[in-house]
């Protein structure tokens, strides 16, 4: 039986979860030696707010401050990627303040995820973790895309308008869109990653390559930045991957980067297949999309729900209740709540007498089938809707 099954079997509630979550980095700090900080996003969830922000940083470090005595750092990473900025902050700010800084992939860490993974003294993944082509996200109008894509069109372009000598009436137009300014700053966008990755791995990921494996020769700087150069030229050579999104596992990448194989140590690969389970399922369960756990410490993001059509409140001043329909991720049941805004106690039985219950003041509901349902995003959007605060 896999872990997922194991964890749905004990029906355990959001609070068994989060304690089974620092329970497991305790776990791991004990078998590494190391401090083990969990960075999940919910990859699968339609939330902009999933990808790496500059708020991300700052928890980043408030979490890890108080860790002046610890000279190792572990970090799991789960996130399609975000802003390079953010993910440049990160890292330093790591490389700052931990002597040894290693990287450990069970999941996806695309783009600015796997920028952050190279810069790591070393890289720990498991069969099923993947990093992925490095390119910056761009915001051209109101999309954001591929800025090698983007260059890329725009070169076929220039290449078009040489050869027949014009374009095409919507080509022409959309190209007399892009300003220098524009362009200029696509360009910087592409040499940022790339200067990043052959940065780190000379600075860190090869710190102490001194022979090579085969030859036994001694390492040279100049050695080192060749390499550094090849594997940034790999990960940006969409003409080999053919999408941003690849899923580039250790086969493919081992030949460019020494990798620590989870899955050869048992107990390690556990643990790890454990905490990429246990973070699955507060997702699954709950409105959260964002993890930060430490053995210490956790902060989750929540997201409120989209998707259902809204009903206009009633006047704010006129409002007493409000009523919402809520279905249980684990067995579909759906659960009819209440929440009071004013105190009226003939109004709250009438509720209950049509087969309410009222809102937990805790936020979270447990339905009959053992799953605990998260209703916090749901009872603060409600809040904000409303203008007032729940009395129950």
């Amino acid at each position: 039986m896999g872990f997922m099954n194991e964890y749905i079997d004990k029906r355990w509630s959001i609070s068994d979860l989060e304690r089974e979550l620092q329970s497991l980095i305790a776990k791991y700090n004990k078998k590494r030696k190391s401090y083990l900080f969990v960075y999940v996003a919910a990859t699968d969830k339609p939330i902009p707010a999933t990808q790496l922000q500059q708020a991300d940083f700052f928890l980043f470090r408030d979490m890890l401050s108080g860790m002046k005595d610890q000279p190792r750092v572990d970090v799991y990473i789960e996130t399609l990627g975000g802003r390079g900025e953010t993910a440049e902050e990160i890292v330093r700010y790591l490389h700052d303040h931990f002597e040894h800084v290693a990287f450990v992939i069970s999941g996806e860490a695309k783009s600015a995820g796997t920028l952050m993974v190279l810069s790591g003294h070393e890289i720990l993944m498991t069969e099923t973790g993947s990093l992925g082509p490095i390119d910056a996200q761009i915001k051209i109008g109101r999309s954001v895309i591929s800025a090698h894509d983007y260059m890329e069109w725009v070169e076929e372009k220039r290449k078009e308008a040489a050869a027949e000598g014009k374009l095409n009436p919507f080509d022409a137009t959309m190209v007399a869109q892009i300003t220098p300014g524009e362009l200029g700053s696509v360009l910087h966008s592409l040499k940022f990653a790339e200067d990043l990755v052959v940065e780190w791995l000379v600075k860190y990921k090869y710190k102490d390559w001194s022979v090579t494996e085969t030859r036994k020769i001694p390492v040279t700087e100049e050695m080192k930045k060749e390499r550094a150069e090849e594997v940034a030229g790999l990960l940006t050579d969409h003409s080999r991957w053919r999408s941003h999104g690849r899923s580039l596992k250790i086969g493919d990448l081992e030949f460019w980067l020494k990798i620590t194989r989870v899955d050869d140590d048992q107990e390690l690969a556990e643990l790890v297949y454990r905490i990429q389970t246990v973070c699955r399922l507060i997702f699954e369960s709950s409105t959260a999309f964002k993890i930060f756990a430490t053995e210490h410490n956790k902060m989750f993001r929540h997201a409120v729900e989209t998707g259902q059509a809204r009903i206009p409140l009633p006047r704010k001043e006129n409002l007493l209740a409000v009523q919402k329909k809520v279905r249980c991720n684990q067995c579909g049941a759906i659960h009819k709540l209440y929440g009071m805004f004013a105190k009226d106690p003939k109004l709250e039985l009438k509720l209950q007498q049509e087969g309410m219950t009222a809102f937990p003041p805790n936020s979270r509901l447990r339905c009959s089938c053992g799953f605990e349902i998260d209703l916090l995003g749901i009872k603060t959007q409600m809040e904000k809707d409303a203008g007032r605060k729940m009395i129950s």
